[in-house]
C-alpha cells in the first residue's frame, strides 16, 4: 500500500507535486499549531506597510481545516491540477506555471480592489485566504478544456464537465460557505484561453 503510494506520489508532474505537497505541510503544520494561520494570510496593510510579501503566496497554501472540505480540495488539486500539467500543458511546465502565477495575481487583486469598493469591501475583507479560489481555478479551465466528459456528482446526478463550476457553487452555498470564493475563480478562466494549446 505504502509503495502504491509512493509510487502515484513520484509519478505527479512536478508543479502539480509541489503545490499539493506545500498545502498538505502548510495545513498539517496549521492544525498541529507549529504554523499560525495569522502570519500566513492575505492581509492588505500588513503586505504593504510592513513589507510581509510571503503572505501573497502563503495564503494559497493553507485550506483550513482537516475536514472534508480539505479533502475536497486537495482531490481537485491532484487530479485537475495533474490533469492539465499532464494533457493541456504537456511538455509546457513554464507556461503552466505561467498560468497558475497570472491566476493568482488575478484572485490577489480581485480581492485587494474589491475590499476598496463600497458595499462590496466587507464580503472582500472576509476573504483572507485565496487557496480554494485558486483550486476551482484550475477545475474551471479543465472543465472549458473538456466540456463534453460525462461527470456525476456524488453518484446523485449526472451532468458534462462545462457545467462542473456551477455544480460545485451549488454545493458549496448549499453547505453554507461564502459564493465568493467559488466565483473568484471564473473571472480569471476567461482570460486562460491565452494560456491553453497556445
Amino acid at each position: 500500500m505504502a509503495q502504491a503510494v509512493e509510487d502515484w506520489y513520484k509519478q505527479m508532474p512536478i508543479i502539480t507535486r509541489t503545490y499539493l505537497t506545500a498545502a498538505i505541510v502548510t495545513t498539517v503544520g496549521c492544525s498541529l499549531d507549529i504554523i499560525s494561520p495569522f502570519n500566513l494570510c492575505l492581509h492588505p496593510t500588513l503586505v504593504v506597510k510592513h513589507y510581509q510579501f510571503w503572505r501573497l503566496i502563503t495564503n494559497f497554501l493553507f485550506f483550513r481545516k482537516m475536514d472534508l472540505d480539505f479533502l475536497f480540495h486537495m482531490f481537485f488539486l491532484a487530479r485537475y491540477c495533474k490533469l492539465l500539467e499532464e494533457n493541456s500543458f504537456r511538455g509546457r511546465t513554464a507556461d503552466f506555471l505561467y498560468m497558475l502565477l497570472f491566476g493568482a495575481t488575478f484572485l490577489t487583486g480581485t480581492v485587494l480592489i474589491g475590499g476598496m469598493i463600497p458595499y462590496l469591501s466587507e464580503s472582500f475583507a472576509k476573504i483572507i485566504f485565496l487557496s480554494n479560489s485558486l483550486t476551482l481555478m484550475m477545475v474551471y479551465v479543465w472543465s472549458k478544456q473538456n466540456p463534453f466528459i460525462h461527470m456525476s456528482f456524488l453518484g446523485l446526478f449526472t451532468f458534462t464537465a462545462a457545467y462542473l463550476p456551477w455544480v460545485l457553487l451549488g454545493f458549496s452555498v448549499f453547505v453554507g460557505a461564502s459564493a465568493w470564493v467559488d466565483l473568484l475563480p471564473v473571472m480569471p478562466t476567461i482570460f486562460s484561453k491565452m494560456f491553453i494549446l497556445g
